[in-house]
């Protein structure tokens, strides 16, 4: 059985670092990342500079880029003016994000959920016209920071509307890593009777420990597709307190024990997140990497 990995952290997890990573840096870290054998990976996010100035170079380090026959490229595009940009770029697919619950839309977006959808819809019926495939996020799907509980009707509605304008897969998110096993199996048992669990992919952070254990229970549901990231970076500036997404390495690693198949090479994978920890001057979440780093001799 084989399992696709969206790599997030060159966006997810490098946007949350205090920390600017130079583009060369980055695009260092995306070539390993590519000979690890990951063939999607969200490099940026064609949001406006001032919101998150630790992406503020999506352009240079798309251009930087070399571009590999079989690898999907992706970055998060917030409306048309990123939408131009992403397609500058030579990028042929974008994700549209968005929340489940009202008050994280609000504070990520900056505008209410009605108001979301007309935006949304309008950069994906660009993106479709020129030839660009459309994944779409919805975040706190399990949980969030300023409501709590949010209703699983809330994420239904958000996913049969993006998959009206389009979107070929969506990504449910755990923002603020609070869902547990018993909750993964009842949001995806339910949300897979609306849609192929082939369209569906789990976004889970580690916040509190269940990130792994959540991806078991996902699978459990035939879930297939996982996004993550590099050495556990991430979290989410809306939401405080969340720690870093689920790491590739300890994914992949999970993953390979139960004889699911990923087409990743782990010690290259352990390499690229090796690499950004040295970058950014810090030792990273991902427990792979730590044992990995700790188990090889000094100098």
């Amino acid at each position: 059985m084989r399992v696709q990995i969206v790599e997030v952290g060159p966006r997810d997890g490098l946007q949350n670092e205090s920390a600017i990573v130079p583009a060369a840096a980055k695009i260092a870290l995306i070539h390993k990342l590519m000979a690890a054998g990951l063939k999607r990976i969200e490099v940026s996010s064609f949001v406006n500079p001032k919101w998150i100035p630790q992406l503020a170079d999506a352009d240079e380090v798309l251009q930087g880029i070399n571009r590999s026959q079989g690898v999907m490229l992706s970055a998060l595009v917030p409306n048309i003016r990123g939408l131009e940009r992403a397609r500058q770029s030579g990028l042929t697919e974008i994700a549209l994000f968005m929340s489940a619950s009202e008050t994280h839309n609000q504070k990520n977006i900056n505008k209410p959920i009605a108001d979301t959808y007309p935006i949304l819809r309008e950069v994906a019926q660009e993106a479709l016209a020129i030839g660009m495939k459309v994944r779409g996020y919805i975040s706190t799907v399990f949980g969030c920071p300023y409501e709590g509980n949010v209703p699983l009707d809330n994420s239904r509605r958000v996913t049969e509307a993006l998959l009206k304008m389009g979107v070929y897969e969506i990504s449910l998110g755990d923002t603020i890593g609070v869902a547990t096993p018993k909750q993964v199996h009842e949001v995806f048992g339910e949300l897979v009777k609306d849609v192929t669990n082939e369209r569906l992919a789990a976004h889970f952070h580690d916040t509190r420990g269940t990130g792994l254990a959540n991806v078991a229970a996902a699978l459990e549901e035939g879930i297939r597709i996982f996004d993550s990231s590099i050495g556990g970076l991430g979290g989410c500036p809306y939401a405080p307190g969340a720690a870093g997404n689920i790491s590739t390495e300890d994914l992949v690693y999970m993953l390979h024990g139960m004889d699911y198949e990923t087409g990743v090479d782990l010690e290259k994978l352990i390499e690229a997140g090796a690499y950004i920890g040295q970058q950014l001057g810090k030792e990273l979440p991902s427990k792979v990497l730590r044992a990995s780093l700790a188990s090889k001799p000094a100098g």
